[in-house]
């Protein structure tokens, strides 16, 4: 298993970052929330967790120790694969997680795309003696971005990512006008929503 990898962050996109670990290019898939905390030439140490397949191996990259931890024991659960566990993760703190695996909060479960209420009850049953409550001392939740907080969050993402700052400003002024002044959904689907923007 590769735990880690270290090196210089080569190239980031919407899904997905580039290591160069001593003159290799590892490829690490990542949540939106994780990249945007990789700047392409500055030293990365991302934790890791490699998902072999009978034809791919794919490394999955993660905030830190914990969410790694949280993305494989999801998996243990029937019917999630790495691309669903990290679709929870982009939504969803690990501590979120445990909190709401631990409260039976279907509606919780069920913000993420891919999961309906069924699914939602059986990631419960299954997880709730695996998963355990929330640690540490912090409440931290993914939580929707209110006002305009989500603004620079989102912009530096962009930045991060290799847009310009007039790019990524102009890709947050769209999105903000799709929202309409309603309540913002978390950052991490702001961010993605900014990527498709400047995709077009």
């Amino acid at each position: 298993m590769i735990a880690f990898v270290s090196g210089r962050v080569a190239a980031a996109g919407p899904d997905g970052a580039v290591i160069d670990v001593h003159g290799v290019g590892l490829s690490v898939q990542c949540t939106p929330a994780t990249l945007a905390g990789l700047r392409v030439g500055d030293q990365a140490h991302v934790p890791t967790s490699l998902v072999v397949r009978e034809d791919s191996l794919t490394l999955f990259g993660f905030a830190d120790d914990d969410e790694r931890t949280v993305f494989e024991l999801l998996q243990t659960a029937s019917g999630i694969g790495p691309r669903l566990a990290l679709a929870m993760l982009a939504v969803h703190t690990p501590n979120a997680l445990r909190r709401a695996v631990a409260a039976e909060d279907v509606t919780a479960l069920t913000k993420v795309p891919g999961i309906g209420k069924k699914g939602a009850q059986r990631i419960v049953l299954e997880l709730r003696d695996r998963l355990g409550g929330p640690i540490g001392g912090a409440d931290e939740v993914r939580a929707p971005a209110r006002t305009e907080a989500w603004r620079e969050q989102v912009q530096m993402g962009l930045v991060n990512l290799g847009w310009s700052a007039k790019d990524a400003g102009a890709a947050v002024d769209a999105v903000a006008a799709d929202l309409d002044g309603g309540e913002a959904p978390p950052v991490a689907a702001l961010l993605k929503s900014a990527l498709k923007k400047l995709s077009k």
